[in-house]
């Protein structure tokens, strides 16, 4: 489980740990877990499913076009639907 690797790395840290992981996925068939907030590390780390969690509960699921969906339209449709259920 990696949770918020990429926060903090810059460019040249996030391709070195993209490469370490994606290397140990290719040799081991290492499940990962990657728990993150932006894109940026996805340009190196191609999820198999991305998942949307609110409230401890999955409120989306879907492929990388997930990822590429919150990166252009972001979380605010989650977090109304979350108030609205609350």
């Amino acid at each position: 489980m990696l949770d918020e690797t990429d926060s903090g790395l810059d460019v040249d840290a996030l391709k070195v740990v993209s490469e370490g992981v994606n290397r140990a996925k290719e040799q081991t068939g290492l499940g990962v877990l990657l728990i993150t907030h932006y894109t940026r590390i996805l340009r190196y780390i191609k999820p198999d499913f991305v998942h949307v969690f609110v409230a401890g509960r999955i409120a989306e699921e879907g492929g990388p076009e997930l990822a590429e969906r919150l990166e252009e339209e972001g979380y605010d449709r989650f977090l109304t639907a979350d108030a609205d259920a609350a």
